[in-house]
C-alpha cells in the first residue's frame, strides 16, 4: 500500500511529515513543530521511558498537521480556536500503532488542564502559546473531573507526556534527528 508520493510505510509517511510540514513554526513557540516534537521523544527516552511512551511523545502532536486534517494558520499566529488536534492525531495514528501510544495522544491535553487544576505552580510554568490553548481547551480542569480524569485507563501516561510536551519547546536543546526514532517506531508500528 502506498500512502502518498510514494511512501510505502507509515513511519515512512511520519518521516515526511516531519521534514515538510514540521519545519514551521509551533504556533509562536521559539521551535519548529518537528523540533518541539522529536524534543519530546527525545527526552522520554533520556529518561528511560517504555518504548510505547517514547512514541507517544514524539508522535504527540501529529494532529496539527494540515495533511492530518488541521486546519492551519501561518504558523506564527495562535489558534483562533481548540481544533481538537489530539483526538484528529490519535485516530489517525490509530491506523498503525496500538492504543497504549495512541490514548496517551488523545489524552495529553486533557492531562495539561489536569496538571494546572491540581498541582500547584504548574500553570505558572506555561508558555505564552500553551496558556493561550489552555483556555481554548476548557481550562483547568475542576476537582471532579480532575478525579474523573484520573480513572481513564492511559491518564498516567498522558500526564508523563504532557510534562516531556511542555518541556519540549527550548530552541537551543539538540535532538536526534526523525531517523533516530524509526526503528522504534517501527517495532511498535503493526
Amino acid at each position: 500500500m502506498t500512502y502518498a508520493r510514494g511512501v510505502s510505510a507509515p513511519v515512512d509517511l511520519i518521516a515526511q511529515l516531519f521534514a515538510g510540514e514540521g519545519l514551521r513554526n509551533y504556533l509562536g513557540e521559539e521551535v519548529s513543530i518537528a523540533t518541539h516534537m522529536l524534543q519530546a521523544g527525545a527526552l522520554a527516552e533520556r529518561s528511560g521511558a517504555a518504548d510505547h511512551l517514547v512514541a507517544a511523545a514524539l508522535l504527540h502532536d501529529v494532529g496539527h498537521f494540515e495533511a492530518i486534517g488541521q486546519r492551519q494558520t501561518d504558523g506564527q499566529q495562535l489558534e483562533p480556536i481548540d481544533y481538537r488536534h489530539q483526538d484528529t492525531g490519535a485516530d489517525w495514528l490509530a491506523q498503525w500503532f496500538p492504543g497504549e501510544v495512541t490514548e496517551a495522544v488523545r489524552l495529553h491535553v486533557m492531562a495539561k488542564r489536569y496538571l494546572c487544576g491540581v498541582e500547584p505552580g504548574y500553570l505558572g510554568r506555561l508558555s505564552p502559546a500553551s496558556l493561550h490553548t489552555l483556555g481554548l481547551q476548557g481550562g483547568p480542569l475542576t476537582r471532579p473531573q480532575a478525579e474523573a480524569f484520573e480513572q481513564l485507563p492511559h491518564a498516567r501516561a498522558a500526564v508523563t507526556v504532557r510534562r516531556w510536551d511542555e518541556a519540549a519547546k527550548d530552541p537551543a536543546m539538540a535532538t536526534p534527528p526523525f531517523d533516530h526514532f524509526r526503528p522504534l517506531l517501527s517495532r511498535i508500528a503493526r
